[in-house]
């Protein structure tokens, strides 16, 4: 049952809304379950805790601006909030990612299957927990791509004034880059494409990648909506492959 076509032009905003779509799939929804578990439970909890936190956070961190840029805190408050919101979610959708990996790389290889009507070898629990080893490799392969960049964004934050305005704008674009690859992966690392060469195919992409990454990042950031993001994520990214880059990179085309 395929509406996806190799060498399609849809923007990103087309897979972000097929995620939604693909998720309640007859078949499929099974496979949602326990990516769908992983996230409430700790994406819920975290962000509870996040915003009990954010009242005592701000006024430190707006203590730090010097007299002569105080004008500007009408400017600098909500970008502090919202560069707070963004490392949160990124950091623990991370986390989520990293104990449901399994699942989700499961939830893409039945969803590529059901959208080509050609399953990938050894698929199913079997495959799963043969694979475990590389796929937890890979998201030791994605947090150290993240952690130098992330370094350098958040040093940049601390120079006044400049770094506090133009931060949480690199940080917005650097998460939607960085979740494109979180759940683009998934469906690239079932077929064995090594880590560079995923990155290189988005690259050629990277207009469509980033708005899909860019929603993903917004929706990480709302309340309820976060707890359902990461297989709705996942099943997009899926779509995306099986139209844009599984006719030159499957194993099995």
């Amino acid at each position: 049952m395929s509406h996806h076509n190799p060498g399609t032009s849809h923007n990103g905003v087309h897979y972000f809304a097929q995620g939604w779509k693909l998720i309640l799939l007859p078949g499929i929804r099974r496979f949602v379950i326990l990516p769908l578990l992983v996230n409430i439970v700790l994406m819920g909890g975290a962000f509870l805790w996040l915003f009990n936190r954010l009242g005592h956070w701000i006024p430190e961190l707006m203590a730090m601006i010097p007299g002569w840029l105080q004008w500007l805190s009408y400017l600098i408050w909500p970008l502090t909030v919202l560069s707070i919101i963004l490392v949160f979610s990124y950091f623990f959708s991370t986390i989520a990612n990293w104990i449901a990996a399994p699942f989700c790389g499961l939830l893409a290889e039945q969803l590529e299957g059901r959208l080509t009507g050609k399953p990938l070898p050894d698929n199913g629990w079997s495959g799963l927990a043969k694979d475990l080893p590389r796929i937890m490799k890979r998201e030791w392969q994605k947090l150290a791509y993240y952690l130098p960049r992330a370094l350098v964004l958040l040093i940049l934050y601390f120079v006044p004034g400049f770094g506090q305005t133009v931060a949480p704008v690199l940080w917005f674009l650097f998460s939607a880059w960085m979740l494109s690859i979180q759940y683009c992966d998934f469906p690239f690392d079932n077929h064995k494409v090594n880590f560079r060469q995923m990155r290189s195919a988005l690259r050629q992409n990277k207009t469509v990648n980033m708005q899909f990454g860019a929603l993903v990042s917004l929706f990480t950031m709302i309340p309820l909506l976060n707890l359902v993001i990461m297989p709705v994520a996942v099943c997009g990214a899926t779509a995306m492959w099986v139209d844009k880059y599984r006719s030159q990179l499957a194993l099995n085309r």
